[in-house]
């Protein structure tokens, strides 16, 4: 054996690659860790791979990945029984990232039995590269397993790197950190323990920190997720369900499947059974955890829409490398297959339990805002979306589906008709209401925030066209019912230009109709545009929606409108006129114009009626 020291330069790729890795490539240092313990963990996996076939000696008895701090030497050792390199294999794998351990191996399992093949985590590729962010020097010393030769490796990461005879007991590997002053964070053992729990508690090889000379466990070591259905619990789903998002309830569905086919992954998926804290006013990306080969590798893949970000778990595949970057990761056509597996996934379980009635409710009363979300921005599940809606109604009690109120429509009924506001008890009580409620047509009472944009998105429903009851004229005649007349109509021909004129400031126009029973005047928004929330919400937002003025519809049966035709005569409304605006203005929940004005004219109307 040689026992001089031997010089390489890197390969021109790592060159390159090594300043991007320090200064770009990873956006939390800490990274570094789970890549080391990922390599050491797949150097276990593949030796006991090898033992099966008499290729390598079996691994020892509780071998663990170790990873020692020393605080005064300033040091960080990470060091495993795995598979262990030779000198060709160092210089081949720490000292170029054309080709990989890993995925070298992987090829030659293309033919072994599902059942026989070892869990690969971690490639000696580019995440070892990621020590340098911490370290100012990484040395790693290895012996093949089989073999009696062993040799370190050392590098500064500055375009170089030494290959000399080394000492080791048994086959392995250990990678000694000599930590930059600015990561001194990382010689602290609850540091380590953090950073381990939270990139690799699934890991099943046992992963220990030492501290105070004893090596403590770091990894919970049971990827629940991989085992069978069979074998888990109720217990075990809700446990796990609660350490994952930190809650403290039972979760209202549980997924569990394992997908085969163009990509093949395994999900462990939860709909909780409480809403989360600011669940829609929040953060809108999913948080779904990404891991490869149990190793967690983000909760920034946006595994599902921001539409289904209540749900939470774990996919987990093989068919993803460990990837060095969010940006390289989303890139991947792999993940978009994923993600549209997921998604479908989660629809088909919620189209499932849609059918169920208080169970659903529950589910609908918590996520319902968030989900109605896809309708507005999804255009490839909108039907699919569709059908999973449910609402509070003007006709029956509890929530109710656009399947169902379609089911319930009168004769001559065109439209599926909605009423959007801040709460659904001010909408039930809406003079809106009036002439639908007369004639037992159903109006569908909605009271999310984004109730004001989706029904257009959406449309229509089952070819029902989606319209809202404030949003120009609405000819009830057309549909069957009783007459609902109450008086005699009065003849407005004359008035209602005289209220057009003095009221031209504020509304586009002044009409006569049939919808209303016990009230005088209502507003309508144009035919085109905004209907009267949209208006109001773009009001509160302080939005100029220029033109878009009300409409004043007045009800010729009604005992003040009568009596306001009569004075048309002599064009003596003008007062009159204000007041019916505001209190139109008033029956909707918004302000009146002037309030000063409007309380001294409702006074003035009050002691004339008196005297």
């Amino acid at each position: 054996m040689s026992e001089t020291v031997e010089r390489h330069e890197f390969g021109a790729e790592v060159g390159r690659l090594l300043d991007l890795v320090v200064h770009a490539l990873y956006s939390d240092r800490e990274i570094f860790l789970r890549e080391l313990v990922a390599n050491a963990a797949d150097a276990v996996d593949r030796r006991r791979f090898e033992a099966l076939t008499g290729a390598a000696p079996g691994v020892p008895e509780g071998a663990a990945v170790r990873v020692v701090p020393d605080k005064e030497a300033r040091t960080l050792t990470i060091s495993d029984p795995g598979i262990g390199m030779s000198k060709a294999e160092m210089a081949e794998n720490l000292g170029t990232i054309a080709r990989s351990g890993t995925r070298a191996f992987t090829q030659s399992l293309a033919d072994a039995k599902p059942g026989d093949r070892p869990s690969l985590i971690g490639q000696f590729g580019v995440g070892f590269y990621s020590a340098f962010m911490v370290a100012e020097r990484v040395e790693v010393t290895s012996r093949k397993a089989g073999a009696e030769e062993a040799w370190t490796w050392t590098s500064e990461g500055k375009g170089d790197f030494t290959l000399a005879p080394a000492e080791r007991a048994e086959p392995g590997t250990e990678i000694v950190l000599h930590v930059k002053a600015d990561a001194e964070e990382y010689l602290e053992p609850i540091r380590l323990r953090t950073v381990i729990r939270k990139w690799a508690d699934h890991i099943t090889v046992p992963i220990t920190v030492a501290e105070d000379g004893k090596d403590e466990p770091a990894n919970e070591g049971t990827a629940l997720w991989r085992k069978p259905k069979s074998e888990i619990t109720a217990e075990g789903y809700t446990e796990f369900y609660r350490h994952l998002g930190h809650n403290f309830d039972e979760p209202w569905a549980t997924l569990h499947w394992h997908a085969e086919g163009t990509v093949e992954f395994t999900a462990l998926l939860f709909i909780p059974g409480m809403k989360p804290f600011q669940v829609v006013e929040g953060e809108r990306e999913s948080r779904v955890r990404l891991h490869v080969r149990r190793m967690f590798i983000t909760d920034e893949a946006a595994l599902l829409p921001p539409w289904l970000r209540f749900v939470q778990g774990v996919v987990d595949t093989e068919d993803l490398p460990l990837n060095v970057s969010r940006e390289m990761l989303q890139a991947t056509p792999v993940l978009a297959r994923i993600r549209k597996s997921v998604t479908n996934r989660v629809l088909s379980e919620l189209k499932t339990r849609a059918k169920e009635g208080e169970g659903y409710a529950t589910f609908w009363e918590n996520f319902g805002p968030v989900l109605k979300e896809g309708i507005y921005e999804d255009t490839e599940h909108r039907k699919d979306l569709a059908g999973l809606l449910r609402f509070r109604s003007s006709a029956v009690e509890g929530w109710t589906s656009l399947a169902d109120y379609v089911a319930r429509m009168k004769e001559g009924q065109e439209a599926i008709y909605v009423l959007s506001g801040d709460s659904t008890e001010a909408l039930a009580k809406s003079p809106q209401l009036e002439g639908f409620r007369a004639r037992g047509v159903e109006v569908l009472l909605l009271s999310d925030g984004i109730d004001a944009f989706w029904p257009e998105r959406l449309g229509s429903f089952e070819e029902k066209p989606i319209r809202s009851i404030t949003q120009g004229s609405v000819d009830l005649s057309k549909i069957g019912g009783e007459d609902v007349a109450q008086g005699e109509a009065a003849d407005v021909s004359k008035l209602v230009p005289l209220l057009k004129d003095a009221l031209k400031e504020d509304v586009s126009e002044v009409r006569a109709t049939d919808r209303l029973v016990d009230s005088a005047v209502v507003l309508a928004a144009p035919e085109f545009g905004p209907d009267l929330h949209m208006q109001r919400l773009l009001q509160r937002a302080g939005r100029d929606f220029g033109a878009m003025k009300p409409v004043l519809e007045i009800n010729p049966r009604h005992p003040l409108v009568r009596g306001l035709a009569a004075k048309a005569e002599a064009g003596d409304v003008a007062d009159a006129a204000g007041l019916l605006l505001d209190l139109a203005r008033v029956q909707d929940g918004d302000t009146p114009r002037d309030p000063a004005a409007f309380t001294r004219r409702v006074a003035e109307a009050l002691a004339a009626s008196l005297g």
